[in-house]
């Protein structure tokens, strides 16, 4: 399979051959497996307090006549802890048992739990393949509502990742047919919900995904376009080409980038 090379101002400068990484079988169902043990890697233990609702001095007393007892006085049998005594009377108030006030929960999240999933690095690699056949599949690039370029799929020249300002990289995403995209992603919509209060208030779409061959100064000019992501190939992931294990990501890379990707037969099962 062969795929144009374009470049800065869109014209066809050759023709390369297609990495064979990018002609792995499209299977979603173990893209979703792999973008799960990603983000379950990602999430922060968090638990109740081992001691909350317990820090009273409250007893529960089993024997019906023994001294401080609840037993015969028409109360429900829960640990209580005395607030007042007259005598041989006195004020209980329910402690330490769920549903009581201030007591503890029957069953709180607890910090020691792992949330973290495993994936094998041969189904790993897999997936990336999978991907990255998807990031070149038009149907399924429209089926995530990306609006793509008319002679889509194509890579470009590898003089983009000198650009070192952002007017002029969103100049040549025009230049390459992007404009409707770079619009469609520049819309956003308030959250529902307590995330306006923490921090995360609007809901952001995913736009183009730019994917260079080394650290580059495309990294910095590129990177405050809203929707845009820019990644090295050899630090590519599931997560960035199939977002919220959605696979068709409208992916853009450059021709240095695929060398890379096959001189160094990136993720490809060990034999």
């Amino acid at each position: 399979m062969k795929m144009n090379v374009l470049d800065l101002n869109g014209k066809n400068l050759k023709q390369i051959d297609v990495p064979e990484q990018f002609e792995g079988e499209y299977n979603q169902d173990l893209i979703k497996r792999a973008v799960m043990a990603i983000q379950s890697n990602k999430r922060q233990p968090y638990g109740a307090k081992p001691r909350a609702g317990k820090r009273y001095s409250s007893k529960l007393s089993r024997r019906r006549r023994q001294y401080k007892g609840s037993y015969g006085h028409g109360m429900s049998r829960v640990p209580r802890k005395v607030m007042w005594r007259r005598g041989m009377q006195f004020g209980y108030v329910g402690a330490h048992a769920p549903g009581t006030v201030g007591g503890r929960r029957a069953h709180p999240p607890k910090a020691e739990k792992r949330w973290n999933k495993k994936i094998n690095i041969n189904e790993r690699r897999k997936a990336i393949r999978s991907s990255l056949a998807a990031s070149l599949n038009l149907e399924i690039i429209k089926q995530r509502n990306h609006i793509a370029p008319q002679n889509f799929p194509f890579f470009v020249t590898s003089e983009i990742e000198d650009i070192k300002k952002t007017k002029d990289i969103l100049n040549v995403l025009n230049t390459l047919g992007f404009r409707q995209e770079l619009e469609r992603v520049i819309k956003k919509t308030v959250k529902a919900g307590k995330g306006k209060s923490r921090n995360r208030p609007y809901k952001k779409k995913k736009g183009p995904l730019i994917v260079v061959s080394k650290k580059c100064s495309l990294i910095k000019s590129a990177s405050n376009i809203p929707g845009i992501d820019i990644i090295d190939i050899k630090n590519i992931n599931v997560e960035l080409l199939a977002p919220g294990t959605i696979p068709g990501r409208l992916t853009l890379y450059t021709e240095n980038a695929v060398e890379t990707l096959i001189k160094d037969k990136l993720f490809l099962n060990k034999k």
